[in-house]
């Protein structure tokens, strides 16, 4: 499904994109600033791809604010079967940049599956995932889980109350499925990582091998499901729970099917989750329309989170409309404003469950890239081990915040924004503070990569190889 902004004539673009030209040589004018370099789009018809969950908000409010227009680029967005067909079709031209899962561009630039240079200078949200299990399973797990003074479970519930379960189905003779979106997903590494802290082994890939299955050596099996088809997989029975973006927790209790057990935001606060990918050669190719890109959806962001989520109910309204996410507005308002429903009329406040512009969510920062490379080196998706350097070494190929730095100062030369929205471009480093806030209490230095591995107990680290 695809479709785009309809101008009514070229002479009718042709006006908006003079009008947009001078208003914003005069914001620069008024301004003083020296981004008057920002010249014109090279390339104005772009396609953007997507998958239909929440947190492909900023591009639709980029294309129904106009914000998109604004910067003289004409959008057309289309939804895609899954995200291999997505990066493809970046990697090929077909679409001019997606959105993507963190890994992606990361996964494509080492080599995981297909290579590619994929690079991206927008980070397009903070949290956003959950872990969702069938009544069956809830139902093992709940008298494990200690519950607070009203009956509800004490949150967050950690997978320790999961582990009695999977044993049960080991002893059995059962395999104990579950699903994420894709092998680089943040999805998977956070399904990982919880399994992981609470004893359960997620297993291996050995790609030297030609296993790229990710099941080697473990307790609970995971497998790729595309994300609108989570609910019903469970609910068949295939799998027995499986981590995903929103609305398809959220989904689950509607639908009455499973109980979402945690929240990403629960596994580590405040965690990045997609990204805007584009390939590296359509970059330098198209330098100014790439950062205009990144105006726009910055704008989006700001929006988003502007007056404290005013703006939610909103962007649910967008949101629920049939070509972008397509659920229903009350399944998607669940978690967008402010709120998340784990079992049946237990609804809690979590008002950063989505987060798209506070916190520096939109900043690309090179401890986020080298988090996730560290979780493929954790579970065999990195076969060898690889000095700090490479880490950081792969993180600034990918990760370009010299662009979103542009992109941000020319908001500020219009008015837009202000230089206290963002992180102060003299002195960022990239890095963010040593992070506490796990699950596991581990802390993480995304500047000592090889030293936050050797703290896991379930894991590949220093030169362990399969």
């Amino acid at each position: 499904m695809q479709f785009t902004k309809k101008v009514t004539s070229t002479f009718v673009r042709k006006a908006l994109k003079t009008v947009a030209t001078l208003s914003a040589v005069a914001s620069l004018a008024i301004s003083g600033n020296a981004l008057a370099e920002l010249g014109e789009p090279e390339k104005e018809d772009l396609k953007f791809g997507f998958i239909k969950l929440t947190d492909m908000a900023p591009l639709a409010v980029a294309y129904e604010k106009g914000y998109f227009e604004d910067e003289g680029l004409y959008v057309t967005l289309e939804a895609q079967a899954n995200w291999k067909v997505l990066l493809d079709r970046v990697i090929d031209g077909q679409l001019d940049g997606a959105h993507m899962l963190a890994g992606q561009p990361l996964g494509a630039t080492i080599g995981f599956g297909t290579q590619a240079d994929i690079i991206t200078a927008f980070s397009m949200d903070l949290n956003g995932n959950g872990i969702t299990v069938s009544n069956e399973i809830w139902k093992q797990m709940k008298p494990n889980i200690p519950k607070m003074a009203d009956g509800r479970p004490v949150h967050p519930i950690k997978a320790d109350a999961l582990k009695p379960v999977v044993e049960k189905y080991k002893d059995e003779g059962k395999p104990f499925n579950m699903g994420m979106v894709f092998p680089v997903s943040t999805h998977n590494y956070e399904l990982r990582y919880w399994l992981a802290a609470g004893g359960i082994h997620p297993g291996y890939y050995a790609p030297h091998k030609g296993d790229t299955s990710g099941t080697i050596g473990a307790d609970a099996l995971l497998s790729v499901t595309p994300p609108p088809q989570m609910p019903a997989t469970m609910e068949a029975g295939t799998i027995y729970g499986y981590c995903v973006g929103e609305p398809w927790n959220q989904q689950a209790v509607f639908k009455g099917i499973g109980v979402p057990v945690v929240t990403d935001y629960e596994i580590w606060k405040d965690n990045p989750e997609k990204v805007f990918g584009v390939n590296k050669q359509w970059s330098d190719k198209y330098p100014n329309t790439h950062i205009r890109v990144v105006k726009a959806m910055i704008r989006a962001a700001m929006w988003l989170d502007a007056n404290n989520n005013a703006n939610r109910p909103e962007a649910v309204k967008i949101l629920s409309k049939s070509q972008y996410v397509g659920a229903d507005y009350d399944v998607i308002a669940n978690s967008m404003t402010g709120t998340f429903e784990y079992e049946k009329g237990d609804k809690r406040e979590v008002p950063d469950f989505n987060v798209f512009f506070r916190h520096n969510a939109t900043y690309p920062y090179y401890s986020d890239a080298i988090w996730y490379l560290t979780q493929m080196r954790r579970w065999g998706q990195i076969e060898e081990k690889k000095s700090d350097t490479w880490y950081k070494d792969i993180a600034k190929k990918v990760y370009r915040p010299d662009i979103y730095a542009q992109a941000a100062k020319a908001l500020v030369a219009d008015g837009v924004a202000k230089a206290s929205d963002f992180p102060n471009f003299k002195t960022e480093t990239g890095y963010k503070p040593k992070q506490t806030h796990f699950i596991d209490n581990i802390v993480y230095d995304g500047t000592k990569p090889n030293a936050y591995l050797e703290q896991f107990e379930i894991g590949l680290k220093g030169s362990t190889k399969l």
